[in-house]
């Protein structure tokens, strides 16, 4: 008994192979340490893995996405460009085909509102003959001298009524008396000191450019705001540069806007002055074909006129981008 019961150890102690466990310890060990799955190393990669799938989505190489991002850029800033414009365009188409249309239907009389094609052609006709050049450079040299004369006079007024109190103290009354009188009522009182030539249709030019300005000169000092002040001066800044550091800048989205309405008014009190006394200008054009019952050429006049005042507009738009950059949007 003995040596059946040493006869395994004896077995192992030589070298033999062990005997075979027991189905319970097989799972036993197998619990304990689970086998590896075995992978082939020969098996191909599935065209759908994730890898494959991610690499097709990965993003672009900076070097390869920087075309398209400034490709789009440009889109879009074609896009900001062209709205505005796209936006206002049917209603200007939509006046010259009424304007058109109406005419020729008989809507209304032809003779005194012509279609606008024949308008057009009238126009077309006085800028060959150089007629309309010669009444357009005339009415554009009177309006910008005068316009001219008015910003560089009343911008530094407004700016020392709207910034010293004893200026404003000793000017208001003057003002008060001459900002209620109609430029177009002392039109005769200019004709009759300064006669008929240029220099009487300069001075009223003038005369009626020179309120807007100084009006929302004064305005734009005396409403800047006060915090922006106090701010200023707290942080040491003395009058002088007060006045230019933060004043001026402030009052220039006021003092512009004086600008805008005072380039408006220069074209139309121009009108009143060439129909009185003139022998050029886009008034005396329009008078002269009135006159003379030229229909069409009054029109392409009077277009001539609404153009200029647009043209006019979006100078002094562009200049006041120019003087306030510092504006955000």
């Amino acid at each position: 008994m003995t040596d059946i019961l040493a006869a395994p150890a004896t077995g192992a102690a030589r070298g033999d192979a062990p005997a075979p466990a027991s189905p319970a310890t097989q799972t036993q060990t197998q619990t304990q340490i689970p086998a590896p799955a075995p992978v082939s190393p020969a098996a191909p990669e599935s065209p759908k893995s994730p890898e494959i799938l991610e690499a097709r989505e990965a993003p672009e190489s900076p070097e390869t996405s920087r075309p398209a991002r400034l490709a789009g850029l440009a889109r879009l800033g074609r896009r900001v460009r062209l709205g505005p414009l796209a936006r206002r365009a049917p209603a200007v188409v939509l006046l010259a085909a009424t304007w058109e249309v109406l005419p020729r239907t008989g809507a209304v009389d032809p003779v005194f509102v012509p279609p606008l094609s024949e308008v057009l052609r009238a126009w077309y006709d006085l800028l060959l003959g150089g007629q309309l050049l010669e009444h357009f450079q005339a009415s554009l040299v009177r309006s910008l001298t005068g316009f001219g004369l008015a910003v560089v006079l009343a911008v530094p007024l407004g700016l020392a009524i709207g910034w010293y109190r004893p200026v404003a103290d000793f000017l208001s009354p003057v003002l008060e008396i001459f900002r209620n009188t109609s430029a177009v009522a002392l039109l005769p009182v200019f004709i009759l000191i300064l006669g008929l030539g240029e220099p009487s249709k300069i001075v009223f030019v003038f005369y009626a450019c020179s309120w807007p300005v100084l009006l929302n000169t004064v305005s734009g000092v005396r409403t800047v705001e006060p915090l922006l002040v106090k701010s200023a001066r707290s942080l040491g800044l003395g009058p002088l540069s007060l006045f230019r550091k933060v004043i001026l800048p402030a009052a220039v989205p006021t003092i512009f806007t004086g600008i805008r309405l005072a380039g408006a008014s220069s074209i139309l009190v121009l009108l009143f002055a060439e129909m009185v006394g003139a022998k050029a200008g886009l008034g005396y054009l329009v008078q002269d074909a009135q006159f003379s019952f030229r229909i069409p050429d009054m029109y392409a006049g009077i277009i001539t006129i609404s153009a200029l005042g647009l043209l006019f507009n979006l100078l002094l738009l562009a200049v006041e981008r120019r003087f306030s950059t510092w504006r955000t949007t």
